[in-house]
């Protein structure tokens, strides 16, 4: 049978149209949906089914909490889906007065500052508790009553000084075992390149596991799983595309071995900003002591991550320049000053969650690039199956885990 000429079939090309034609047809459905949107708004058909006696759903967030002399400043989010009218404040069981920077009444999502005076004790816990027009209440507890630094050259110093001890140098000290590295034989350094495949899989679960707790405590409005879900494996495909753009236009001098400590060292960097993040928000809390014990802790912890960054450079023929080292190890330990630096003076907990994704899913990138390297070093398709890679990945989570007992 003779098909006929003005019959579409299936699977046969669309004869071509304007390209203006083409995009008016992909607006219809956006403006029918806007138009829809629009409708849902005006109508309020969820309002008309409660009816005037139905209870509001309230849901106040507090943001954070910082302490000035003789003032409380408490950041409330309205998470809920209905408006939230602020009525009082008390502060451990006594109501007080208190201003609003944005007003009392607080829309979905809409943000508002209170600053209580109350004459706070240092190194005491207090409550404040905001109750709204129908009566609702929500409190904060303040563990421990410390006031909030405020950008100055010594809290700035300081800050650099913890960075220092807990980030750049524990790195920078594990970059020194490159020269021993170098003179391994090839059993050896299967068993070292899986030591550092167990060093980051234990820094890729410790990270997942602080990123969800930290996801826990977002507002239900952020939904903090997805995000930190999809955070982590937008930084997992952002590095894998730059990995692969940096080996295919890599100059001649920076061979395989090069381009992968790298991205370990962007991993292991985005992992320490999520960890200066967490110390600095901490010590301007008044939530951690950084004694000796935690910064020994940090040192010994941190220390193993330098000597994953070399791992990759130890089969290379040509040996690696010191400031090439230095930089590989700016790049590991330096955002750990940067990250303490933010979470002392500017934290919050959204930027929290995000970082700590983008640290993990860097993480995960660089074990899958490890674990290609391995398997297409001596062309085995089961490289985990040896001996000396099998006792790496044990070495490394048990050195990560016995290290970690200091810090944790």
């Amino acid at each position: 049978m003779t098909p006929n000429p003005n019959e579409h079939v299936l699977g046969s090309p669309v004869p071509a149209t304007r390209p203006g034609y083409a995009w008016l047809l992909a607006l219809v459905p956006v403006v029918l949906l806007a138009g829809l949107l629009v409708a849902i708004v005006r109508l309020g058909p969820a309002d008309t089914l409660k009816g005037d006696g139905y209870p509001p759903v309230e849901r106040l967030t507090f943001q954070r909490v910082t302490l000035e002399p003789g003032v409380i400043v408490v950041s409330l989010l309205n998470d809920g889906p209905d408006r939230v009218t602020i009525a009082q404040v008390q502060v451990d069981e006594a109501y007080w007065r208190f201003e609003a920077d944005n007003g009392t009444v607080l829309d979905h999502l809409a943000r508002t500052t209170l600053r209580i005076p109350y004459p706070w004790v240092a190194g005491e816990a207090h409550v404040v508790k905001v109750l709204t027009s129908t009566g609702t209440a929500f409190e904060c507890e303040i563990p421990v009553a410390v006031e909030t630094p405020r950008p100055s050259a010594r809290f700035f110093g300081v800050f650099t000084l913890i960075g220092l001890y807990v980030g750049v140098i524990p790195v920078a000290i594990g970059l020194l075992w490159y020269p021993f590295l170098t003179r391994l034989s090839a059993g050896a350094m299967d068993f070292l390149l899986a030591l550092t495949i167990g060093l980051l899989a234990f820094l890729l679960i410790d990270g997942g596991h602080d990123g969800l707790e930290a996801a826990g405590t977002l507002p239900e409005s952020f939904q903090g799983a997805v995000l930190f879900v999809l955070a982590a494996a937008g930084a997992y495909l952002v590095l894998e595309a730059t990995g692969a753009w940096l080996k295919a236009r890599r100059r001649s001098n920076a061979s395989p071995g090069w381009v992968l400590s790298l991205l370990i060292a962007v991993g292991i960097g985005l992992h320490n900003f999520g960890e200066g993040l967490a110390i600095g928000s901490a010590f301007a809390l008044g939530e951690a002591a950084l004694g000796t014990l935690l910064i020994i802790g940090f040192t010994l912890h941190n220390t193993t991550e330098g000597l994953a960054i070399v791992a990759p450079l130890a089969r290379e023929s040509r040996r690696v320049p010191i400031r090439d080292l230095a930089a590989l190890g700016a790049i590991g330990g330096a955002p750990t000053i940067a990250g303490a630096w933010l979470g002392g003076f500017t934290y919050s907990p959204v930027w929290s969650v995000l970082f700590l994704a983008v640290g993990v899913g860097a993480i995960a990138q660089v074990v899958v690039q490890l674990a290609r390297q391995m398997s297409s070093g001596r062309g085995d398709a089961r490289p985990f199956a040896r001996p000396p890679v099998l006792a790496g990945l044990a070495a490394g989570f048990a050195v990560m885990y016995l290290t970690g007992m200091w810090v944790g």
